[in-house]
């Protein structure tokens, strides 16, 4: 008897520790799981803003089709091209905003334009400036909804980006990544290859379509205009190149006021031999900028008050690496505003502003 009352408080004792563990690990599962809870919240709130702007910049981008065979478009007809625009309004005139390579030269009435709400309209006028690769196309339609535009002079490494375009000719796709470099150039892009060259290169997937498409930030701005893609496969190997915003619109308002394209003119001559050597004898750390040898009577450069000596390590935003980099940067700069650019001087580091020239001002 005394045997069995000391095995059934063994049995009871193990039932209550047992007991004990499940209400131990009901609570702590109970306590994760409100965790898991709070951290999904925070996250679909993060997830919920991304839809917001993906949903906010749709309207205002387009999917383009080109041919080059048939009589304009018909149902045997093959496109030949695809790609992407962004609508922007120019004074009272709306334009679509793309690359050259995606208009291909195609004639006005073999190039097609379909907006996000399914609606198709055709081009009116047609632009292109070949040493950006950018083009400009005039449109008339009714609900057009111009797009956002951002500082690209302000973009970042590591910020996070969206591009949408038509890859493979899938209309509206969008993808996500950050900007992975700035100042990116002297690439081989394409056959005939681009004389100016000044990109943001991004990770967000880029493929084939994808060209003339924005590349956007997370306020719902354009940053870029997606331009081209390195890669083995043809496919996107997350290297892909966007033109700074502010370049393409600048190319572009001058297209469309002008007919061509005045390239800008900051009036320095630069020390080819400046290096590493160089750049410490004169303090700086590190083998950067363009040194200035000469300054352009009666130039921006002049009025600017830059002198030969000066290190020109900042212009527009972005750091200067050597002295073909400013050239690229510079003919890439609008005519119309202040640009803020930096040099070092005896020893100091030296904020400037400077209204740029038309080249051709300076050019016999």
């Amino acid at each position: 008897m005394r045997y069995f009352l000391a095995l059934s408080l063994v049995f009871l004792a193990a039932g209550i520790s047992a007991g004990q563990d499940v209400n131990f690990i009901s609570a702590d599962r109970a306590a994760m799981r409100e965790e898991i809870l709070a951290e999904a919240d925070l996250l679909e709130r993060q997830l919920n803003h991304l839809k917001r702007v993906v949903r906010y910049v749709r309207p205002s981008i387009v999917h383009i089709e080109t041919t080059m065979a048939g009589n304009g478009f018909s149902k045997s007809s093959e496109v030949d091209e695809a790609g992407a625009g962004i609508i922007f309004k120019h004074d009272k005139s709306f334009f679509v905003l793309t690359n050259r390579h995606v208009i291909n030269q195609a004639p006005l009435e073999r190039i097609r334009i379909y907006l996000e709400d399914g609606r198709h309209i055709r081009a009116k006028r047609v632009l292109t400036d070949r040493d950006t690769d950018v083009a400009v196309v005039e449109v008339d339609a009714d609900r057009l909804i111009p797009a956002e535009v951002g500082d690209s002079s302000q973009v970042e490494v590591g910020e996070k980006v969206f591009a949408v375009g038509s890859p493979f000719g899938l209309s509206q796709t969008v993808t996500y990544g950050i900007i992975s470099a700035v100042g990116r150039r002297n690439l081989q892009l394409g056959r005939q290859g681009l004389k100016l060259q000044n990109f943001f290169q991004t990770d967000a997937a880029i493929n084939p379509g994808n060209s003339g498409g924005p590349l956007i930030n997370l306020r719902g701005e354009v940053i870029g205009l997606n331009t081209a893609i390195a890669s083995n496969s043809g496919g996107n190997d997350g290297i892909g190149f966007a033109i700074p915003i502010h370049a393409a619109l600048g190319v572009a308002e001058q297209l469309i006021e002008k007919g061509q394209v005045a390239r800008a003119f900051f009036g320095v001559r630069m020390d080819a031999d400046f290096d590493a050597a160089a750049a410490k004898e004169v303090g700086l750390f590190r083998a950067r900028g363009a040194k200035v040898s000469g300054v352009t009577p009666g130039s921006p450069a002049e009025a600017a008050m830059i002198q030969v000596g000066d290190v020109i390590t900042k212009f527009y935003g972005q750091e200067v690496e050597d002295d073909l980099q400013l050239i690229n940067i510079v003919s890439l700069c609008p005519l119309d505003e202040d640009i803020r650019f930096e040099i070092y001087r005896d020893g100091k580091f030296i904020e400037k502003t400077v209204r740029l020239a038309a080249r051709n001002r300076f050019e016999s």
